[in-house]
């Protein structure tokens, strides 16, 4: 298989992977009466993050999420003209992992959807301040220090599982367009995505300037 290709398959399965897990278990928690509970889902987010960065991180990087991409290429670590490919990638995973779910759980009106607590702009602004902290790991481990795809897959999927603990309940905690897209197009409701893109992408290109900042020694010219 042609290495682009591989790359481009290993996003969509990662995605795929990430949303079908993910979401999967806030639907488990709705249809078992709360058994899951946010806890659970958060470890199971924060797992299967973990699982795709060490599975597909020596392929293509295990960027499974839009905003990370985008941040990658601001940072000068990725290529422009994978942009768009990467991004289409990670959206076909994420709305085939949604569809699959809404064939097996059809009762299940949300599927795992991201929907703000409240008002728009603290929701906003919480996701800014969620995916600002997570892409600021993953520049650490992939540029700052080099982790091997293992111990960046403990310490991104960790800091997955810690954002979800405490924003979840209020956002959802998506930090991630492609996780936000693929429930709210299979359920109908696309009311708030925009949030769930404009957020993450904002807060994934802040970190990208304090990572500037902080580590002005590391390869981000």
């Amino acid at each position: 298989m042609n290495e682009r290709v591989r790359c481009y398959v290993a996003e969509s399965l990662g995605t795929f992977a990430l949303v079908f897990a993910g979401t999967g278990a806030v639907v488990a928690d709705a249809l078992s009466g709360g058994a899951v509970t946010q806890v659970g889902i958060s470890i199971v987010f924060g797992a299967i993050v973990m699982m795709m960065v060490v599975a597909f991180g020596p392929i293509s990087g295990a960027h499974i999420n839009p905003a990370v991409t985008v941040a990658f290429w601001v940072a000068r670590e990725f290529e422009g003209r994978e942009v768009v490919p990467y991004i289409l990638s990670q959206c076909v995973g994420a709305i085939a992992a949604s569809g699959l779910l809404l064939w097996m759980y059809p009762t299940t009106p949300t599927l795992g959807q991201t929907l703000p607590i409240g008002a728009a702009a603290p929701a906003f602004v919480m996701e800014v301040f969620l995916t600002t902290l997570l892409m600021l790991v993953i520049l650490a481990c992939a540029v700052g220090h080099r982790l091997t795809a293992f111990f960046s897959g403990l310490t991104i999927g960790g800091a997955v599982m810690l954002c979800a603990l405490f924003g979840g309940p209020l956002t959802g905690a998506s930090m991630n367009p492609a996780r936000s897209l693929g429930p709210a197009l299979v359920s109908g409701d696309l009311s708030t995505l925009w949030l769930y893109w404009a957020a993450p992408i904002t807060g994934a290109l802040l970190a990208v300037g304090l990572y500037r900042a902080l580590w002005a020694e590391t390869t981000i010219e």
